[in-house]
């Protein structure tokens, strides 16, 4: 059970879910982009078959608050 899997989010295009994984994965969150796109030869199949971002499900609370939480925008000093 601690190793359960469970779908965060769906994401029209690998790029977006990409970069969700890739903030999550920053923080010490592993994840995992699944798409079913031809191994990227035809991306348009993600309108249909949505890509996947995959979490384990202890991590799914902390992976929300994550992806949910706006960034800061940068200081000027």
């Amino acid at each position: 059970m601690a190793d359960d899997i469970v779908v965060l989010r769906e994401f029209g295009n690998e790029v977006e879910a990409q970069f969700a994984a890739t903030v999550l994965e920053a923080n010490g969150v592993p994840a995992r982009v699944v798409a079913d796109t031809a191994g990227g030869a035809l991306p348009s199949m993600a309108l249909v078959f949505p890509v996947r971002l995959l979490v384990r499900a202890l991590d799914a609370e902390l992976a929300r608050e994550l992806l949910d939480t706006p960034a800061d925008p940068p200081s000027e000093e």
